[in-house]
């Protein structure tokens, strides 16, 4: 039995809509999903399928544009500077042949410490300040600021201990104040308790035969770089389906991949980055969002073996999944499927959640058809 679509769409946006239903159709009777889009600051698009408009789901490495746009705003303020060594901030990020790295870098996943030797517990990667004291001390897997390659589960962290030694705060906390209680987002770095029941756990990836042959290809040996981006050389390897099932998880929200949120919120916070949303002013000038989206990072990602690219720690999300989109695009997608940007040409801002994990990680393919509906229906206002 094919899913009923709710929701609402502006006049002009019909098309995504009927875009949402078509795939909907095609998928499991069990879908459950959303979509929210904003044009210019104004909320065009709010549907879902196969559970409440208010459930809440882990959005993974989408949560790392919470954080950077922390990172985005202190920049802006002279809080951080770019071009700052990391250990002006940070001195012991120092050890391990590290001393000479900028903040700039680090955020362009240039850093080399993708991971440690042996390594993350589980109350480490729930702990952003643990997590950074392990990579402070490790030596890192290429020479910094000579290649790149995806800090999966430590970007946030290290990110996060900058703004902490920088401003007395984590991020977390920054990110609060400033972010989400002024534009009342549904996108949560540390989920409150009282807005458990409306998370909805993540279902594990449901392959065809033919997915899981390709599943199956990949590398899988514990001490390739990738296994240690993902933490699969711990003592007890690291299920990353599984990790916003997990209350330590949700409860603490680690930078990197421990946010909680719905498509509305996903969509609002990167509608507050670019644009007036309601009485409250754009986060970020203009300048900033070209400063944050130009290219820093672009070619061979030693941890994805693939092509990618990156700005000042948001994906180049016009250059690695939709190029029909405005250069400069900022924004970030997470393993499960979900993904969220700005584009600050059209004005658009898009965010897209889904409850079972995607194949084969990252962005759900689906997004491509869904962002082409909406941008189309953007550009012809």
């Amino acid at each position: 039995m094919t899913q009923e679509i709710h929701g609402t769409v502006a006049d002009g946006f019909e098309a995504v809509r009927e875009e949402f239903a078509a795939f909907v159709a095609g998928e499991r009777t069990d879908y459950e999903g959303q979509l929210c889009a904003y044009v210019h600051g104004r909320k065009v698009v709010d549907l879902w399928a196969g559970t409440g408009a208010d459930a809440l789901y882990g959005v993974f490495s989408s949560t790392k544009g919470a954080a950077y746009l922390v990172v985005a705003l202190l920049v802006q303020d002279g809080t951080l500077e770019l071009d700052r060594k990391v250990t002006y901030y940070w001195p012991e990020f120092a050890a391990e042949g590290k001393g000479a790295l900028t903040l700039r870098d680090l955020l362009a996943h240039r850093a080399g410490v993708v991971g440690t030797d042996t390594g993350f517990t589980l109350a480490e990667l729930a702990d952003d300040r643990q997590l950074a004291e392990r990579l402070a001390d490790q030596r890192p897997f290429w020479r910094p600021g000579t290649a790149f390659g995806y800090h999966a589960l430590g970007a946030g962290a290290l990110a996060g201990e900058v703004v902490r030694r920088a401003t007395g705060r984590t991020l977390q906390d920054v990110y609060q104040e400033r972010i989400r209680t002024p534009y009342g987002l549904d996108f949560h770095l540390g989920l409150p308790a009282p807005e458990e029941p409306r998370f909805r756990t993540t279902q594990p990836m449901a392959p065809t035969p033919e997915q899981q042959a390709v599943l199956d290809a990949m590398p899988t040996g514990p001490h390739s770089l990738a296994s240690i981006a993902f933490n699969r050389n711990a003592a007890e390897p690291t299920d990353l389906a599984s990790l916003p099932n997990m209350p330590l998880i949700r409860a603490k929200g680690p930078a990197s991949v421990g946010g909680v949120a719905s498509a509305r919120g996903l969509a609002g916070m990167y509608a507050a980055a670019i644009s007036v949303v309601g009485e409250q002013p754009a986060l970020l000038k203009p300048d900033t969002v070209a400063e944050f989206g130009q290219f820093h990072s672009a070619g061979y990602d030693l941890v994805a073996r693939a092509h990618k690219s990156f700005g000042l720690g948001f994906q180049m999300t016009a250059d690695t999944w939709h190029p029909f989109l405005g250069a400069g695009t900022i924004g970030h997608s997470g393993a499960g499927g979900s993904q969220a940007f700005a584009d600050p040409w059209s004005g658009l801002a898009y965010g897209y959640t889904r409850r079972r994990f995607a194949f084969p990680g990252g962005a759900a393919p689906e997004n491509d058809r869904l962002a082409r509906a909406v941008h189309a229906a953007a550009l012809a206002l």
